[in-house]
């Protein structure tokens, strides 16, 4: 059974798939203004992706935003995430300019977990691993295709290579193409599953891999997207139909 990982008062790997809501305001008044329904609605993680912030490179800034958010947030665990342009953000940066933001994220002392694409620098990547357990903050590491489906042996490799970097979670998301392409990313995401002692977030995008973002606790992955209000990837649910339809699913 793979570890169980513990965000602030959220145990991910373990029961039902957890549901997390991103926060994608451009300014500090709209991400502030999000939380409100966002709490209401009562999710188990939010997560803040700060490549839509326009302030994100100013430190002082993204700071004081990011512990204005966890105050305002309570007891959700919060998830900060810098999506790259490559891997379907919003922003271009540098590999140094990236890691600078990262930084800056932990500096701040506000987030639960930290995104980190697994595709940058291998020793910049694992140097922000240790920096982030430095400050007890939870890791989850990322790789995103917007364009395919890799075979399921890749998606796998990838996944186990996350781990292998000092990931506590390892997050894989792909586009299918066809039925076959879901498929490819379920039996992935059982191997990986049965293979890796870190727990998994994998997800088929689209309309196509929806079914995906349902049947987590079947196949193995313990976080699913879902929207209140705006949504950071094609395909994401809202978070009324997603919680009973993970219920429905839920295994005895």
């Amino acid at each position: 059974m793979p570890t169980v990982v513990k965000c602030r008062n959220l145990n991910l790997g373990t029961g039902r798939p957890k549901i997390a809501v991103p926060i994608t305001g451009k300014t500090t008044a709209e991400i502030l203004a999000a939380v409100a329904p966002i709490k209401a609605a009562q999710p188990d993680l939010v997560e803040w992706r700060i490549d839509f912030f326009d302030s994100v490179t100013d430190v002082a800034a993204l700071q004081a935003t990011g512990q204005q958010l966890r105050a305002a947030l309570g007891e959700i665990a919060l998830l900060t995430t810098f999506r790259t342009k490559g891997e379907g953000g919003e922003l271009v940066l540098s590999d140094p300019a990236y890691f600078q933001v990262c930084d800056a994220v932990l500096a701040g002392h506000f987030t639960d977990a930290l995104d980190v694409e697994r595709y940058h620098d291998e020793t910049a990547v694992k140097q922000l691993v240790a920096a982030a357990h430095q400050a007890k903050v939870v890791v989850i590491m990322s790789n995103h295709d917007f364009d395919k489906t890799p075979a399921a042996a890749d998606i796998v490799a990838r996944l186990t290579s996350m781990v292998a970097f000092g990931a506590d979670i390892a997050k894989m998301a792909v586009m299918p193409q066809s039925v076959d392409d879901v498929l490819t990313l379920l039996t992935a995401t059982n191997t990986a599953r049965q293979q890796l002692a870190q727990p998994v977030i994998t997800m088929s995008m689209g309309d196509l891999g929806k079914v995906s973002r349902l049947a987590g606790e079947v196949f193995g992955s313990c976080l699913s997207f879902a929207t209140v209000g705006a949504a950071s990837a094609p395909g994401q649910i809202a978070l009324d139909h997603l919680r009973p339809e993970l219920q429905d699913l839920k295994l005895d």
